[in-house]
């Protein structure tokens, strides 16, 4: 099946999450069966659709056309056989108790159609137990949304011990016609990813102020401010709610062992009722209190060691069972934890071998399961972090990387014999080399030029990509260069792309992804696809009227001519016009500017932009955090302290 043949989907439960996933599903195209066991739960969850389809098109985010057509895809039911029997696509959000999945999924087997795909919203059971009760186990995985589903943007795609690859290839497709960014979870485990770091950080959040170690306030303050996660630990359990809290970890307590043994605070907690803000009553009083009030001054770095090794034993865990690499794991978390940095790389900064002393001390002095150092953190402490490895042995053939100092990473595309086109080979460097140069603490900017002075990339080399006329190979390198320009525009450092020459077709695709572009005189730049019968494939009909919008986008890529530079200026392609004699040392010295800007800021600048792209809530969300927790960095102090005394700043990025 391919996701153009999933028509109809069956949202099995209509809470909060479900009536929120049915939504997307909606406003994505797709009609929606929303499903619950009454009526009135069903009809409560078709009315706070269409309330939230209102605010939507009061916001201006949607036309009242589309809301009241996406209301219009929606039909509420009660019966699972009118439900199912017809839907290509089954997503069962009900509680999250084993005992009612499988009681569901067995009565949705007898009824569903053969081909329909099974997935499961569980935010921790598993997922090949689930799977076990269907006659369908290769066409069954997890799909999990997180809340508010409308908002948040991660999903997190999990196999089971039988699931097919097709299974999760059209799983994470789907997940990305409803706006969303797939995480590939690789292995059934309980928690998933992300509230596998999540869960057992608040864990030991309570086992810090149980055994005496710090007060409450002072573990949210280090984790609010030292850390600078939006929400402190115990902040963060209420607003969740104390009880998820501890159901999850109870489950992995019984799937894992002692190492997840729910600490006796929490579990109080939860006996007594203290459910959080929904209770009013959590860790924190929101009725007769002040709520969460977390001092800005009370971290302490024991605290924010042993928080931070506790994660990334999570993280070794995770990687060392080849759950998720790394890289994968904190995009799941700060997608879906929003994290301004996420756990692999917040560990690597501290230094492995730091938090390893620092568990291995715990675990001499208490005997506790939970701090018994995992194989994955041990193995990449000796290799000198999670993103350490044998990136200095890389061998690029398509494209050259030089250090011309002033922390500019300069990345040059050398295939001059053809004009630096891009082909597959040329994909795979510039994906590494992103990797690599996002991976050096020297390197503050990335400048991209193309190699010979004629030509920054003349396109993609058809020629070579011109013998299979096979339309699926042609998509999936289609995916494969949006992928790659795509790791380039949200890469966390500021791109400059000096444009010296052609910039044709993938080459003009892979200038859109920088943040700066500036060209030569000489430079000729635009889209020829329709001249040859195809259209840019790169990303270009998306990025190109984001840049310049529709009307003039429409007019580069329907003319398929070659505009020159002064005239792309106009248009707001470029920022900068360059004489030719100037061409090479304007860029570097830009690159060089960029370069010397503060690290952290333009970082954060740039996700809540590219976020905010998608989704105006949750990139102002996004910002917000941000400048919280710019706040409390030195770099905000340095440049304060620069304006004052009249001096150039010089940030460290702390």
């Amino acid at each position: 099946m391919e996701l153009d043949d999933i028509n109809t989907i069956a949202v099995l439960g209509a809470g909060n999450m479900g009536h929120g996933i049915a939504e997307l599903a909606a406003l994505a195209g797709y009609d929606v069966n929303l499903r619950d066991i009454k009526e009135e739960f069903v009809q409560n969850g078709y009315d706070n659709i269409e309330w939230s389809l209102q605010k939507l098109a009061e916001k201006d985010q949607l036309s009242d056309e589309e809301a009241s057509a996406a209301l219009d895809r929606i039909t509420p039911l009660v019966d699972v056989e009118e439900a199912v029997s017809d839907v290509d696509f089954v997503i069962e959000v009900v509680p999250e108790k084993m005992d009612i999945k499988k009681e569901v999924y067995a009565e949705v087997e007898e009824y569903a159609p053969d081909h329909a795909i099974f997935a499961t919203n569980t935010s921790s059971l598993s997922i090949t137990e689930l799977s076990e009760v269907t006659d369908r186990p290769e066409r069954f995985c997890g799909m999990h949304f997180f809340n508010p589903p409308v908002r948040m943007a991660l999903v997190e795609v999990i196999t089971g011990a039988y699931t097919s690859e097709d299974t999760l290839a059209l799983t994470e497709e789907l997940a990305e016609s409803f706006g969303k960014t797939p995480v590939r979870v690789r292995k059934d485990s309980p928690g998933f990813i992300v509230n596998r770091i999540l869960v057992p950080l608040m864990n030991e959040a309570c086992w810090i102020v149980e055994d005496g170690t710090a007060t409450m306030e002072e573990v949210d303050s280090t984790v609010k401010f030292e850390l600078g996660l939006p929400m402190g630990a115990f902040e963060l359990g209420d607003q969740v709610g104390n009880d998820v809290t501890y159901h999850v970890l109870d489950y992995m307590h019984d799937v894992l062992g002692e190492a997840y043994a729910p600490c006796p605070l929490l579990k109080e907690t939860v006996e007594a009722e203290h459910y959080g803000k929904k209770v009013g009553k959590g860790f924190y009083d929101y009725e007769d209190g002040d709520g969460a009030t977390i001092p800005t001054d009370a971290g302490r770095e024991d605290v924010e060691h042993r928080l931070l090794g506790v994660m990334a034993n999570e993280v070794g865990n995770l990687v060392g069972n080849d759950v998720a690499p790394a890289k994968d794991i904190d995009e799941a978390v700060m997608l879906g934890g929003g994290y301004p940095t996420g756990p692999a790389k917040m560990a690597d900064e501290v230094g492995l071998s730091v938090l390893v002393e620092t568990l291995d001390d715990l675990h001499e002095k208490t005997g506790a399961a939970r701090y018994e150092v995992s194989d994955g953190l041990r193995e990449h402490a000796d290799k000198g972090g999670f993103y350490a490895g044998s990136d200095d042995e890389i061998e690029f053939s398509a494209i050259e990387i030089e250090y011309p100092g002033d922390k500019v990473g300069h990345l040059i595309l050398s295939r001059e014999a053809r004009m630096n086109t891009v082909n597959e080979e040329m994909l795979d460097d510039l994906a590494a080399a992103i990797d690599l140069l996002e991976d050096d603490d020297e390197v503050r900017a990335i400048l991209i030029t193309g190699k010979g002075g004629r030509a920054f990339s003349a396109g993609a080399d058809v020629t070579s990509m011109a013998g299979s006329a096979d339309p699926l190979d042609a998509i999936d390198l289609s995916k494969k260069g949006q992928e790659t320009f795509g790791k380039l525009e949200s890469c966390s450092m500021p791109v400059l792309a000096a444009i010296d020459g052609f910039a044709l077709g993938g080459g003009f695709e892979l200038s859109m992804c920088a943040d700066l572009r500036i060209a030569s005189e000489r430079s000729e730049i635009g889209l020829p696809e329709h001249s040859l019968g195809l259209l840019p494939g790169w990303g270009g009909t998306q990025r190109l009227q984001r840049l310049i919008g529709m009307s003039r986008a429409k007019e580069i890529i329907f003319t398929a001519e070659r505009f020159d530079a002064e005239t792309m200026y106009e248009y707001n392609v470029l920022n900068e016009v360059v004489p030719n004699d100037e061409f090479e040392e304007r860029a570097h010295e830009l690159a060089a500017k960029l370069a010397g800007g503060p690290p952290i800021s333009q970082s954060m600048t740039k996700e809540a932009m590219l976020r905010g792209w998608e989704n105006i809530d949750a990139g102002l969300a996004l910002e917000s955090n941000a400048f919280g927790h710019l706040m409390a960095t030195e770099d905000l102090m340095e440049g304060i302290s620069a304006f004052m005394e009249k001096r150039d700043p010089e940030f460290a990025g702390k």
